[in-house]
Parts: structure tokens; C-alpha cells; sequence
């Protein structure tokens, strides 16, 4: 199963190819997608991005994955998080969300296993 290409991405909106749904803050795997809601884990800018945020793209079985910060970079990725991917043996990119998606989009192209968690605002 391929990794969907994220078709847009602007201010506050991302969709991705093949699903109807227009995101904010979004989740895709290969095979899917879905909204990213940081209520389930009590995301917040600081601490940033935990664990607990990846673990549903984790099992998906993914052998990269894309953290998108934000279009300014206010989401935090501390350094806890790295290591958890790198202990699963999955590689890790940490960007600015536009260039984040643009490494999503051409690993997915190239066939890689690769999932990402992107936030679209600050």
C-alpha cells in the first residue's frame, strides 16, 4: 500500500489526494489519512509533538516519518520523540511544514513506507 500524496496545503488547510476531507492538522500512512486532533493526547506548541501523537502511524509500519512544525515553526519536537521513532528503527524528518510535505510527497513518490503528522497554522 502507498503513502497518499498530500495534494494542497495552505493556511490552516491540507488535503490530501484521494479523501474528501478538507484538514487542519492531519495524519497519513500509507493506505490513509486522517484529521489529527491534539485533544486525544493533550498536544500543546510546548512540550510539542509526543509520542503518544505517533503511535497510531507507528503501526501502520511506516520506515520514515515527517514531523511538519508549522508554517512558522511554533510546534515543538523534543528530543524524547526522535528517539522514540529511531528506537522503532523508523528515520525521522523534522521541518517547516511546506517543506515538510515536499519531503512527504517525494518519498511517497519514490514508493517509500513514509507517514507524517503535519500542523498547518503556526
Amino acid at each position: 500500500m502507498s503513502s497518499p500524496e498530500i495534494a494542497s496545503l495552505s493556511w490552516g488547510r491540507m488535503k490530501v489526494k484521494g479523501c474528501s476531507t478538507t484538514y487542519k492538522d492531519c495524519k497519513v500512512w500509507p493506505g490513509g489519512s486522517r484529521t489529527w486532533d491534539w485533544r486525544e493526547t493533550g498536544t500543546n506548541h510546548s512540550p510539542g509533538v509526543q509520542p503518544a501523537d505517533l503511535e497510531e502511524v507507528v503501526k501502520k509500519g511506516v520506515k520514515t516519518m515527517v514531523i511538519g512544525r508549522g508554517m512558522s515553526e511554533a510546534l515543538q519536537v523534543p528530543p524524547s520523540t526522535v528517539d522514540y521513532l529511531k528506537k522503532n528503527g523508523i528515520d525521522v524528518l523534522v521541518l517547516q511544514t511546506e517543506k515538510a510535505v515536499e519531503e512527504y510527497n517525494a518519498l511517497a513518490a519514490q514508493g517509500v513506507q513514509v507517514g507524517g503528522v503535519f500542523h498547518s497554522t503556526c
